[in-house]
């Protein structure tokens, strides 16, 4: 069955980077890409608009939805996709929330910041929502500015502490995409494993006996961040797979927006599972 992937825009130089990386990653994939941009104004505001006003600016998103598609079927495209376009009044998570059970949308890609242009952010204000409250869907998050390549190395950081499960097919699904080497990184801050964990550990192996895995321990990091990011820079690591897990690292990155503070700056794409 053809896979069907969301693609958000707000019309910004990211969303249509992400864009293009979703159609370079799924190049040999049979795909439907649905293009999405939310047009909602606030109700406040509402109220001091005419009608004729929100007709007008609800016909450019329009067109600028068939220029977006235009565009990218003309440049990126192949005969293996096909694309739709969506129109929403409804916030963009509510929006997205509703395509995903309607269509069954296999993955969502977003970029990271849209319009956004400080520095010490690390997602935008619509992406964190996006990751935050969609609970049935993969979101992977496309840093700005971000030139496609393979995928040769994908990083996924875990800490043995949970029963691997249903939850690691979209993992699997993205590695079989470009034959691509998983590489398991745990942050050992405990001198050896539970037997839950090793045991936790034995199942992830069955699980992905597969698909190339490798498996690496971080030590004497006092920090989970800086230890993902310096893994994913020394091993020249493509694309961080993570499950969001509750009160895990993804929690944090989103509750604390500053990059120095973290010392985590995602400069690769972020495939962000949800929890089953």
């Amino acid at each position: 069955m053809p896979k069907n992937i969301l693609l958000p825009t707000d019309f910004s130089d990211n969303a249509l980077s992400a864009a293009i990386y979703a159609i370079k990653l799924y190049e040999k994939e049979q795909c439907t890409f649905h293009l999405l941009h939310s047009s909602r104004m606030k109700i406040s505001r509402m109220s001091s608009i005419s009608n004729k006003l929100i007709e007008v600016l609800a016909e450019n998103a329009r067109r600028d939805l068939a220029n977006l598609k235009a565009k990218v079927q003309e440049n990126y495209a192949n005969e293996n996709h096909t694309f739709e376009v969506i129109l929403s009044t409804n916030d963009l998570q509510d929006s997205i929330e509703a395509i995903v059970k309607k269509i069954k949308i296999d993955l969502i890609v977003i970029g990271s910041r849209g319009e956004t242009k400080a520095n010490d952010i690390i997602f935008g204000n619509n992406t964190v929502n996006v990751i935050t409250h969609v609970k049935k869907c993969p979101v992977l998050v496309v840093p700005n500015d971000y030139d496609f390549v393979k995928p040769e190395r994908i990083a996924f950081p875990t800490d043995f502490n949970r029963v691997y499960g249903d939850e690691l097919q979209p993992l699997k699904q993205l590695a079989e995409l470009n034959n691509s080497n998983i590489r398991v990184v745990h942050i050992n801050t405990e001198d050896n494993l539970s037997e839950t964990q090793k045991e936790n550990l034995d199942t992830l192996e069955l699980a992905l006996e597969n698909h190339n895995p490798s498996y690496h321990w971080m030590p004497k990091y006092n920090r989970k961040a800086k230890a993902i990011q310096d893994f994913t820079e020394e091993n020249h690591i493509n694309i961080l797979v993570m499950v969001n897990y509750q009160h895990s690292f993804i929690e944090s990155i989103i509750k604390e927006p500053v990059i120095k503070t973290l010392g985590f700056h995602p400069n690769i794409p972020f495939l962000v599972i949800p929890q089953k």
